[in-house]
């Protein structure tokens, strides 16, 4: 097997016993990124140099009879709004010119478990849309179907590990922008609670909406990766309660039997899903039965967060586009969305908090229980929409327009965001268009573990298909 076909946790398994050397898997990858992404366009920045030196150190230092770390010789990619040192964080633009000083923190906890990082993974500027399109970047395609969007806004991170380029690429999501791309890619993808890893080095990332993670092919690798990131620093707006087990046990235990609640209703009013979604929320709910989970349709009963996520949407933009070196460099639509949240204030921002809470509030009640519903213990809907629409989303138009076109991509996501609730994009097969599907889970509050529980038995029960050749 060619070595950037492994999963993460395989690849540190073999580079540390000395079955395979983290120069053989870096040099697979790089050689996978060198043939497919001039087709795809899924990374800014490819650290070749950088990976083959960091891969040759770990090869010596295992021999020497140090320990291997619990990523040993994995290569992961970064997202291009996540801090690497020497590298230029961009945010998907321009607007930015001198590289950072020092990794991000979550970038030196990778490296300190041994991962080797490969390059940065392209976005749309700030991470506004569900669409991985930018003037400085172009245009990042999805492996499965070159003429549609890999969604956003980590959509170069799951480009990458859709089409083997590597196991691993760290992503961000505000408003599902972890979800939505594994969504069209076929990978699997975790929102962790809010506060779960660390925003270093800013305090917060859009004020309560965002949060970073990684975007994987396999359940147990977001685990290993979660267990190795996780963790606060004294300067993050937010923190989690710690989890009484790891990540990793939790993707290797038995969920037990869980309520399961189920719904394709959206949180957003008009919206509906494609019938495949509808259908895939339908045939997992089926599926969770029959493994003896209380399986019901529920009334989620959302509340409406517009006025909790709107202006930490436009106060996050507002606030990374004022540390920008050159605020003339960004995009028309994006000068357009700062000019549009003139109106979100210091008093507007916490006046949105405070209102978020009040959403997170009435919207667990899902899992505490309505008067005449139980509460549930997971939450099963869809996790976008439409299909995996054609790329060009963002060609015309401003930021009204742009917003339009979100909408029903984020409308079973971004309630979750404003909640800080973690939430994941399993996979489910493939549709008869050759596109992947996926449903969501949602948990309660800090229960990450529940999830990777229900989600690893889930890849058990209906293995998921992935992409072995994109270029066929």
């Amino acid at each position: 097997m060619n070595p950037a076909d492994l999963p993460a946790y395989a690849v540190a398994r073999r580079t540390a016993t000395g079955d395979l050397t983290a120069a053989a898997v870096a040099e697979a990858c790089l050689d996978r990124i060198e043939k497919r992404d001039p087709g795809l366009n899924a990374f800014s920045v490819v650290l070749a140099d950088e990976a083959r030196a960091e891969a040759a150190r770990l090869d010596a230092a295992r021999a020497a009879g140090e320990p291997c770390g619990p990523l040993h010789g994995v290569p992961v990619a970064i997202k291009e709004e996540i801090d690497v040192a020497g590298c230029v964080t961009t945010f998907g633009g321009a607007a930015n010119s001198t590289p950072a000083a020092r990794d991000a923190e979550i970038v030196r906890r990778l490296r300190h478990a041994g991962a080797v990082i490969v390059g940065k993974t392209r976005m749309p500027e700030f991470g506004q849309w569900p669409f991985t399109e930018s003037v400085d970047g172009g245009i990042t395609r999805n492996p499965w179907d070159r003429s549609r969007t890999p969604g956003g806004s980590s959509g170069g991170s799951a480009a990458a590990v859709a089409a083997g380029m590597v196991p691993v690429a760290i992503g961000g999501d505000g408003g599902g922008s972890i979800r939505i791309p594994s969504a069209c890619c076929g990978l699997y993808g975790l929102k962790p609670t809010r506060g779960r890893v660390t925003s270093d080095p800013m305090a917060h990332l859009w004020y309560a909406l965002g949060t970073a993670g990684p975007l994987t092919r396999t359940v147990l690798d977001a685990a290993l990766v979660y267990d190795v990131v996780r963790g606060n620093l004294a300067g993050d707006r937010f923190t989690a309660v710690e989890p009484a087990t790891t990540f990793m046990a939790a993707a290797g235990a038995d969920p037990g039997r869980l309520r399961i609640g189920w719904s394709n209703a959206s949180a957003v009013p008009g919206v509906k899903p494609a019938r495949e979604h509808a259908d895939a929320v339908v045939a997992t709910a089926a599926l969770l039965a029959e493994l003896g989970h209380d399986v019901r349709e529920i009334d989620p009963r959302y509340p409406d967060a517009t006025a909790a996520f709107v202006p930490q949407f436009f106060g996050g933009v507002r606030a990374e586009a004022d540390e920008m070196e050159h605020f003339g460099r960004l995009e028309a639509r994006t000068r357009q969305t700062y000019k549009l949240g003139a109106w979100v204030t210091d008093g507007v921002l916490e006046k949105a908090l405070a209102a978020g809470e009040r959403v997170s509030e009435r919207a667990n009640r899902i899992f505490t229980g309505f008067p005449g519903q139980a509460g549930v213990d997971v939450l099963l809907s869809p996790v976008i929409g439409p299909r995996p629409r054609r790329v060009g989303a963002l060609a015309r138009g401003g930021t009204v327009a742009a917003a339009m076109k979100s909408r029903p991509m984020v409308a079973w996501t971004a309630l979750w965001n404003v909640t800080g609730n973690p939430a994941a994009s399993v996979p489910t097969g493939i549709a008869a268009d050759g596109m992947p599907v996926a449903v969501q889970l949602v948990g309660r509050v800090a229960d990450e573990t529940t999830l990777l529980s229900l989600s690893a038995q889930l890849e058990r029960a209906r293995p998921w298909p992935l992409l072995t050749d994109p270029d066929a």
